[in-house]
């Protein structure tokens, strides 16, 4: 059952509820699932959405602020940008060793869904595109010499290391992940 408040509104209590199932069971939760557990009827979900692709779509929306700023240090926070770059790398390692991790949300619903125009899918290309971007603009500021190809490269050992601790075939709390980083940030010539 989802962890709702009785005062939550049914909108909240279905987009709690969404995040929830969809990132333990996967998008495929059926409709009457999902509306046992917010504790909402179909009819009701059908007057606020038009569709639970909908409600999935705007799960990940709301989710996608408190997942950046669980992984990115904030505008103020001092750091090199290598520093802060090995940060995200760091959150993601302490992340991977809560008991419910299941990987990157957004990645997860990318792979399962497979369809890029999906409402689903575009949300979560945004938040991945987001990540890629803020990495990019470190590596610039790193005095990276291709700061677009660390910016994928570092894309490809962040996802990597999501689905492979996600699918619990890696262990990401021995610093792994980290270390891998901090070689690419020195072939890159990263600050």
């Amino acid at each position: 059952m989802a962890t709702t408040t009785d005062k939550a509104s049914p909108r909240d209590r279905l987009l709690d509820a969404a995040a929830e199932l969809f990132y333990r069971d996967g998008v495929s939760i059926g409709v009457e699932a999902l509306c046992r557990s917010a504790g909402v009827s179909k009819r009701s979900m059908y007057q606020l959405f038009d569709s639970k692709d909908e409600v999935l779509a705007a799960s990940l929306e709301r989710r996608a602020p408190g997942y950046a700023a669980r992984l990115t240090p904030g505008p103020d926070d001092a750091g090199t940008p290598r520093e802060r770059i090995l940060y995200v790398f760091e959150q993601a390692e302490q992340a991977s060793t809560e008991l419910d991790y299941q990987g990157c949300p957004f990645l997860a619903t990318l792979v399962e869904l497979k369809d890029p125009e999906h409402p689903a899918s575009v949300v979560a290309r945004t938040a991945k595109d987001a990540l890629r971007d803020a990495f990019r603009a470190q590596a610039e500021l790193g005095g990276a010499r291709d700061p677009e190809l660390l910016a994928r490269q570092l894309m490809l050992i962040f996802d990597g290391a999501s689905a492979r601790a996600g699918a619990k075939v890696e262990t990401l709390d021995d610093g792994l992940t980290r270390e891998t980083v901090r070689v690419l940030l020195d072939a890159a010539g990263v600050k």
